[in-house]
């Protein structure tokens, strides 16, 4: 009888992801039946969608209190779910506090539980790495020092690279997406990235465009272009944008390759900032929570930057503009910088070959597809270890 897979993704990225790893997992069982809680990427790939994630993706404590109700009713559903059709293999993509919930659900029916993508305990709230060890079988990092902090702490961990690794590069010709979305590359084209989770469009959207405006005002040619993630509003998010500020919104076109235009880009925290990063782009980082979310996480923040090329190359290599220091004219100035310094963009380009070093050659699909088909097979010294360690 096929093995029976349920995939747990509850945002834009992570259903991109989960996507990625079921594609490489059809190559090594092809008859494996998978149920998701996701999103296109994931129902695109094949996968029976049972929970759609699409109102889950917020950010800081006051957003996802506003969304408790729609959160709660997935959760219950994917509890039942694990009650009535237990998988072979629970796996969850990153979507930390939701996916802990379900986690410590499935081993009290006995569920094995493999979690990728993995919460940043390094970062903040290190004390809760004891109960993520008693909820999870196995743990699949993405960066190559996350290895001995779980160790260190006996959980059972593989890392099977970064899924950016090899994927992140443009699939049309420059001329071609440029004449498409009407941008004259004589004159500087900055990307802005605000974000694919509509608390993050909220905040970020507002300050990006009185940002591009600031940076028009300096440098008049200048040209803006947004590309719009998966699952939000192009018309809703055109709307906001004033008829006398030149910004390209796409959502016809990958991420890449609207980023291959860019001269600078003003980006959201998060995954894009790796993306930035492995596509060579000079790019400047700003973000914005609730106030009440800023006081409470800047309380249990352990390590000194957010953007992840920051965290991977272990030192600020990019701008971060946080809360009250991300406004307009800071964000438009380090962003004029960029196109202007020449030797501030070599000193990135340094640093992003660091952290391409760092992220190693690893291909993250088909380590995680590997490490899938291991757990089905009962083929993991790393869960044989850390069994033979509790037995001593």
């Amino acid at each position: 009888m096929a093995e029976h897979l349920l995939i747990v993704a509850g945002e834009p990225s992570g259903d991109m992801h989960a996507a990625h790893i079921v594609t490489a997992l059809r190559g090594l069982r092809p008859d494996i039946g998978i149920d998701a809680m996701g999103g296109e990427a994931l129902r695109g790939a094949g996968a029976n969608i049972i929970v759609d994630n699409r109102d889950l993706a917020v950010v800081g404590l006051v957003e996802v209190i506003s969304h408790y109700p729609v959160i709660r009713r997935a959760l219950k559903r994917l509890q039942r779910q694990l009650e009535t059709s237990p998988p072979d293999l629970l796996v969850l993509v990153d979507y930390v506090e939701f996916n802990l919930k379900l986690a410590r659900h499935a081993k009290a029916l006995g569920v094995p539980v493999l979690f990728y993508v993995s919460p940043q305990v390094w970062a903040w709230r290190p004390g809760r790495v004891k109960k993520i060890g008693a909820s999870i079988d196995m743990m699949a990092v993405i960066f190559p020092f996350e290895t001995r902090f779980y160790r260190e702490h006996g959980i059972p961990v593989r890392y099977v690279g970064n899924p950016l690794v090899g994927k992140v590069r443009a699939s049309r010709p420059a001329e071609t997406v440029a004449d498409a979305l009407g941008l004259d590359r004589s004159g500087p084209v900055v990307g802005l990235q605000p974000g694919s989770r509509r608390s993050e469009l909220a905040r970020l959207l507002p300050l990006f465009l009185d940002t591009a405006r600031r940076i028009r005002a300096s440098l008049p040619a200048a040209q803006f272009v947004l590309p719009v993630a998966p699952g939000l509003d192009r018309a809703a998010i055109a709307a906001q944008i004033p008829d006398d500020l030149p910004v390209a919104v796409s959502d016809d076109f990958g991420a890449y390759d609207v980023m291959q235009l860019c001269d600078a880009i003003v980006t959201a925290s998060g995954t894009a900032t790796l993306e930035t990063a492995l596509m060579g782009v000079p790019m400047v980082i700003a973000y914005r929570v609730s106030p009440l979310s800023y006081q409470i996480f800047r309380r249990m923040i352990r390590i000194p930057d957010i953007g992840l090329v920051n965290i991977v190359a272990e030192q600020r290599i990019v701008d971060e503009f946080i809360q009250h220091d991300a406004t307009a004219e800071n964000i438009a100035a380090a962003t004029l910088r960029l196109l202007r310094d020449d030797e501030a963009r070599e000193r990135l380009r340094q640093g992003y070959e660091a952290v391409r070093r760092k992220l190693g050659g690893l291909e993250g699909s088909t380590e995680m597809a590997r490490l899938i088909d291991d757990m089905l097979d009962g083929r993991t010294p790393e869960l044989s270890c850390h069994q033979r360690r509790r037995n001593t």
